[in-house]
């Protein structure tokens, strides 16, 4: 069963790559959410999740200006199937995104 999640996984995967798009998940990025649950949300969705900001304050009084930059490093797997027929598929290794911060003093 896990085999077939994991095809189904990357099919998913293959597609979006075979057009060019990686759908990130709906994360707001208004004034009003705090940096910190953006950041914990983001890690929560198994992202790798790259600060870039503006100011010392810390991170509770900041706000976030933009997220961007989401991308999916893949290797090929070979899965074994029954029948002597291998496929090789496309696995997600790794998820990065970068959550852009304004920590500058009110």
């Amino acid at each position: 069963m896990r085999t077939a999640s994991i095809i189904t996984a990357a099919a998913s995967i293959a597609a979006a790559a075979a057009i060019g798009t990686l759908a990130l998940p709906p994360i707001s990025a208004n004034a009003a959410d705090s940096a910190i649950v953006t950041i914990g949300q983001l890690k929560a969705q198994g992202f790798d999740v790259r600060v870039d900001r503006i100011g010392s304050a810390p991170l509770s009084q900041c706000d976030v200006t933009d997220v961007r930059n989401p991308q999916e490093r893949t290797e090929f797997v070979r899965v074994d199937r029954f029948g002597g027929r291998d496929r090789v598929v496309p696995i997600v290794v790794a998820r990065t995104v970068t959550v852009s911060l304004d920590c500058s003093s009110r």
